[in-house]
């Protein structure tokens, strides 16, 4: 951890260093036994993620809960604020900043607003809250958020709130000045590319960055090169809010396998599999998702970094099976893990 940075990343800085392509961590909420804010285990994990190597922190996204949208908490602004206050400690590092955006136009722009306010340089605009808009009326809210700060689309799946839109809606959405970049995250390779086609269909194609939040295929997305020249040059990922140093070196082997270096190829594929068995066990697949955030926050557990696996809703825990599936993948993968990396450091990012 360095001085407080005195020159924050500027919105083009940030803009650029995302079309660039990088790591974006999906930030988690860290509770007390009592389902309030720890502010101590929360900067912790923003610390975490900035010194693992990522390159951005994304914020009031689905890792985050959906539910600290919900006015009533008055979670959205603190948090918002405590990843922002903290990610400028670092003066050597400054991540790319995205705020998760929900709901029906005045609140996504509101949010954005609020957003803009602290720092933040993008805006991921996730589809809850607004499961009645039409296709038409999303992308209506596009343009409105896109005049507060720039606008990343979200192909959430359906498992967890999200919706399907087909290949006209990306093509559309694309058009829109102020979308800079999308989050492929349908967990379905057809879907994948129906956003991959429709996108190359806008005459803004070359535009618009391709992140991967297909948590169950990072790495095929990493490595693809598709017909229409597009390709995905990082990930925005729940799955990267765990073992965050390997998913930095995960990121760069890729690149360099995509140069043509066959040793890089042969390492990130030998992690392929491994990855995709040990994501199914976090996100609780066996279960269509229904542990997913409390399997991250369980692996966050382990590290110390959270102290339990507590979420805003009382119901959302693991799975039937999940904490097994865990452990299996914990004794399989340990290359996987950073444990000796945050094991060195934690006393001071809790301090």
């Amino acid at each position: 951890m360095t001085e407080t940075s005195p020159h924050p990343m500027t919105s083009d800085e940030g803009l650029e260093a995302f079309r660039t392509g990088t790591v974006i961590p999906a930030h988690p909420l860290a509770l007390d036994a009592s389902r309030r804010l720890d502010e101590r285990r929360q900067r912790a994990l923003t610390r975490y993620y900035l010194e693992a190597g990522a390159g951005g922190l994304a914020v009031a996204v689905h890792t985050t809960q959906f539910a600290i949208h919900e006015p009533e908490r008055g979670l959205l602004a603190p948090v918002l604020e405590l990843a922002a206050s903290t990610a400028a400690e670092y003066t050597d590092r400054s991540p790319v900043l995205v705020a998760g955006v929900c709901g029906p136009t005045e609140q996504a722009v509101a949010e954005a607003e609020l957003a803009a306010s602290l720092g933040y340089h993008l805006t991921l605009l996730a589809p809850y809250g607004a499961t009645d808009l039409s296709e038409e009326e999303l992308l209506d809210r596009t343009r409105a958020v896109g005049e507060v700060l720039p606008v990343i689309g979200f192909y959430l799946q359906p498992a967890v709130g999200g919706r399907t839109l087909p290949r006209p809606f990306w093509r559309q959405l694309a058009e829109i000045p102020s979308v800079v970049g999308v989050k492929v995250a349908p967990f379905d390779r057809y879907a994948t590319l129906d956003v991959v086609h429709g996108i190359a269909d806008s005459d803004r194609h070359s535009d618009v960055a391709f992140y991967t939040g297909n948590d169950d295929h990072i790495v095929g997305d990493l490595l693809a090169t598709y017909s229409t020249g597009a390709e995905f040059v990082g990930g925005l990922l729940g799955q990267w809010a765990v073992w965050t140093r390997g998913a930095v070196r995960l990121l760069e082997l890729a690149r360099r396998a995509k140069n043509g270096d066959d040793q890089a190829l042969r390492q990130v594929m030998d992690l392929d599999t491994a990855l995709t068995d040990a994501n199914a066990a976090i996100f609780d697949a066996l279960n269509n998702f229904r542990g997913c955030v409390p399997g991250i926050h369980e692996v966050l557990r382990r590290q110390g970094l959270l102290e339990g696996t507590w979420c805003l809703d009382e119901k959302e825990t693991l799975g039937p099976g999940q904490m097994a599936e865990i452990d299996r993948v914990w004794r399989t993968y340990p290359y996987l893990r950073d444990d000796d990396f945050v094991a060195e450091r934690i006393d001071r990012w809790l301090a």
